[in-house]
């Protein structure tokens, strides 16, 4: 397990490239990124710039062609519960009802059905989704199923939760029901997560830290750390995205992003 001394993820000059002749093929370049346990890091950039792909290499669906990407300082090779990925559509099985597919993960490590039972409870409640575990994942709305994407997850305990764009998909009113959620769990469970967006607002209400990313290829043009998510758990209320601090961050990041 990591300490907090040590980083939890290391990006050390890591570069994907998928080929061709045009030099188009090249998603990263020379991203080097330490991730420590406990942050809530939100990544930025214009479309194209190859945030997924670097969500991608860290969830080990794929392999940099440069570079390499580690957890606890071992390289990353290949999926395990130890990173948890939400998607901004939800991977989940619509015939299954929403308490097998929440503990599913349990059950392909052989857990004992009492322990899966026990501890799904505890995760559905989490999520605000006790009473609707017997429901199937097709009577849900867009954000039933991304709370139960969201417990499917997090009941693997994996020491850094990956989601790329979860509530993009959403309307503004359950997003910001979602950002609320996922705000409350990471200050009360202290988990590490890599959160990807296209919205400004977004990345400066939920992350500790925010990342921005350049135009294809990607590269880190920016690491900051953002103050105005603990002042929202602080003062209870979503205030300080009116705040001159707030638009003035959001204006610098904007115009990162456009040049």
């Amino acid at each position: 397990m990591a300490t907090k001394t040590q980083d939890l993820i290391t990006v050390d000059n890591v570069s994907l490239d998928y080929g061709g002749s045009d030099g188009n093929g090249s998603a990263i370049r020379d991203v080097s990124l330490n991730i420590h346990p406990g942050e809530f890091v939100c990544v930025m950039g214009p479309s194209g710039c190859g945030k997924s792909t670097l969500l991608k290499i860290l969830a080990g669906f794929i392999k940099p062609t440069a570079g390499t990407a580690s957890l606890d300082g071992h390289e990353i090779d290949g999926i395990d519960a130890q990173r948890g990925v939400v998607f901004q559509n939800s991977t989940l099985y619509d015939w299954y009802s929403v308490k097998k597919n929440v503990g599913f993960g349990l059950s392909m490590r052989h857990v004992a059905r009492q322990t899966i039972a026990k501890e799904v409870d505890t995760y559905l409640a989490e999520v605000k989704l006790d009473g609707w575990g017997d429901k199937k994942v097709f009577e849900l709305s867009g954000g039933m199923k991304q709370r139960a994407a969201i417990a499917s997850a997090l009941i693997n305990k994996p020491e850094i939760l990956l989601m790329d764009e979860p509530f993009g998909a959403l309307d503004a009113l359950t997003k910001n029901q979602m950002q609320n959620l996922i705000r409350r769990i990471w200050a009360k469970s202290h988990n590490t997560i890599f959160f990807i967006t296209h919205d400004v607002n977004e990345a400066l209400l939920l992350g500790s830290r925010v990342v921005v990313m350049s135009k294809h290829p990607g590269r880190i043009v920016a690491d900051f750390p953002a103050p105005f998510t603990s002042d929202i758990l602080r003062d209870k209320d979503d205030d300080i995205r009116y705040s001159g601090d707030f638009m003035a961050k959001r204006k610098e990041i904007l115009g990162m992003i456009r040049r």
